[in-house]
């Protein structure tokens, strides 16, 4: 079972080098599985399960990252970008920034320069939060103890956009979790960037019940890569969204609340908080 786990592993291994060596030529399913001696749908199946993702969503994910260094310079143009990547051209270049980076190239490059972001303060039950919209929806939200610091935060993540101080319809309806039961609420929009695992890790966490709890091994079997417990942290730790992505409701294995962002103690109130809500005693 071990030398079939390590053959496996080994596999995979040259799977991910050669689509890493090769991704300018856009290899498909059937090619790379050929390099490791697989049929294409074995290697489908055993590539997602060691990798978590598909040969082609990680193909994806390395064009993309490949893309972002070159749209860097800013003397170079999106066509640039999608022939050095290996993409037939910028309408592809395009698709991939929207489905792995939720924002166009173009958007990308200029680091929202012609995006435009309403964000307020307002009181939570547990403090100060600033939370901040786009046209799409809510793009960032966290606990604000110092409001510099909050606003800093928040103009880095997105370092050319226009800020305006103003409190719209999309972040008083995203504030109402906080008042009203959440069946009252109107549906809340979310606009994130991140990469493919960081959004298949927020995804899974949407999905935790307001009163129960998970652990980081819990979130890493769902996204189906029980090995990147580590990573599944590292990710959550990078939620732009402070309690309606609920990352709070992540513990360790071993019953103890474990880190927050904003504050172990501020986890172990929202926790209580939404415990009492639902009549669960934990």
């Amino acid at each position: 079972m071990e030398e079939q786990q390590q053959i496996n592993y080994d596999r995979i291994a040259e799977a991910i080098s050669y689509i890493r060596r090769n991704f300018k030529e856009q290899p498909g399913l059937e090619k790379v599985a050929e390099q490791v001696h697989l049929s294409p749908f074995h290697f489908q199946r055993l590539f997602r399960e060691w990798a978590g993702v598909s040969p082609k969503k990680f193909l994806q994910y390395i064009s993309v990252e490949h893309a972002k260094q070159i749209l860097k310079d800013k003397d170079t143009t999106l066509f640039d970008a999608a022939y050095e990547t290996g993409l037939s051209g910028t309408g592809r270049l395009h698709d991939l920034f929207i489905n792995i980076e939720g924002m166009t190239p173009g958007e990308y490059k200029n680091g929202g320069a012609n995006l435009t972001i309403n964000y307020s303060f307002a009181q939570s039950p547990f403090g100060d939060i600033l939370v901040a919209s786009t046209p799409k929806g809510i793009c960032h939200m966290a606990f604000a103890d110092h409001e510099e610091e909050a606003f800093s935060a928040l103009t880095r993540q997105f370092p050319n956009a226009k800020f305006k101080q103003k409190t719209d319809l999309m972040q008083q309806n995203a504030l109402y979790v906080f008042t009203r039961q959440w069946d009252e609420i109107d549906e809340v929009k979310l606009h994130l960037k991140g990469t493919e695992f960081q959004l298949k890790v927020w995804e899974t966490l949407l999905r935790i019940p307001m009163g129960q709890l998970s652990a980081y091994g819990d979130i890493a079997r769902e996204i189906q890569n029980e090995k990147a417990s580590r990573a599944v942290g590292t990710a959550i730790g990078n939620n732009p969204v402070a309690f309606l992505i609920p990352c709070h409701r992540v513990i360790q294995s071993n019953g103890t609340t474990g880190g927050y962002r904003w504050g172990a103690d501020r986890k172990s109130a929202i926790i209580g908080w939404e415990a009492a809500r639902t009549d669960i005693v934990i």
